[in-house]
């Protein structure tokens, strides 16, 4: 992101609250489709939903027909999948939001979480062209950096988003507390710690995935964010995520159901890697 000026970025109190509001501050509203992953984080529905917008869950661009967004989501990685998006792709969908005059938005909170793949921003060239007419890309320090208490995010792009969502979000008291913001600077102004801490999810995934496929469960996408995709296989057969939560659940590990990010993920359970330590030591030793 570097070249990047103080008109092309905002900050947010927080990733959560700035997906949930994003729609409604650029005057997406009724009548307006906003468009977001089959699998995807629920608050993007939310959003689109509080500014009286249709909500679409499609990986699909053509099973858009005529339909022209006013907001399209991309989350690469993902959350729940951990799935990452090639350039190739990510540059078809800038050009194809650019033809409508769509605003694309890309949730990339887990860039720096990644394990087996290399992420790539939508503020990259290599995506946009060297143009960042119509992009804006959300980041959090949640993820990269254990900041999650502190509410530090921020969102970068085209300079003309970007204004507009100050002259909203300033009226509202949508503004980052100063310390939060010298906070988000320390942070980002040191990646020693960045890469500390990945190396300490790294070691934990391992064993997780270790552990979860010795017990019968297949991994799929996770190539980065924090979690495992994955499914509980019984002669082959793949279970109810319902059915595998509460057999997780017996054993005292606690999983998130994929049915919350989708329909499509009702056979799928995302395993988060998240806890300290000595938790997740105990849940491997569970499933083992």
């Amino acid at each position: 992101m570097s070249g990047l000026g103080l008109e092309h970025v905002i900050p947010s109190i927080g990733s959560k609250e700035l997906v949930a509001t994003l729609a409604h501050h650029l005057g997406v509203g009724p009548g307006d489709t906003v468009v977001f992953p089959e699998l995807a984080y629920p608050t993007y529905e939310v959003g689109a939903v509080l500014a009286g917008a249709t909500p679409v869950a499609t990986d699909s661009l053509l099973s858009l027909g005529p339909t022209v967004p006013a907001l399209l989501w991309l989350n690469s990685p993902s959350n729940p999948t951990g799935r990452v998006l090639p350039v190739d792709h990510l540059r078809k969908v800038v050009d194809w939001c650019r033809e409508r005059g769509t605003v694309l938005v890309s949730d990339e909170c887990y860039l720096e979480c990644a394990w087996e793949a290399e992420p790539v921003s939508v503020l990259h060239p290599s995506v946009n062209g060297g143009s960042l007419d119509g992009i804006l890309a959300l980041h959090s320090l949640s993820k990269r950096s254990n900041l999650a208490g502190y509410r530090c995010a921020f969102v970068a792009g085209d300079p003309a988003l970007v204004a507009e969502l100050l002259a909203v979000r300033k009226n509202l008291g949508l503004i980052m507390p100063g310390p939060m913001q010298q906070a988000m600077a320390a942070a980002l102004d040191d990646d020693a710690h960045a890469d500390e801490q990945h190396a300490v999810y790294a070691a934990r995934r391992a064993s997780l995935r270790t552990a979860l496929e010795g017990a019968g469960f297949r991994v799929d996408h996770s190539e980065a964010s924090l979690y495992l995709w994955s499914t509980r296989l019984v002669d082959g057969v793949e279970q109810d995520c319902w059915n595998t939560v509460a057999w997780l659940a017996d054993r005292g590990i606690l999983v998130a159901p994929g049915s919350f990010y989708g329909r499509a993920g009702n056979r799928h359970v995302r395993v988060a890697f998240t806890a300290t330590d000595d938790r997740i030591a105990a849940a491997v030793s569970r499933l083992s």
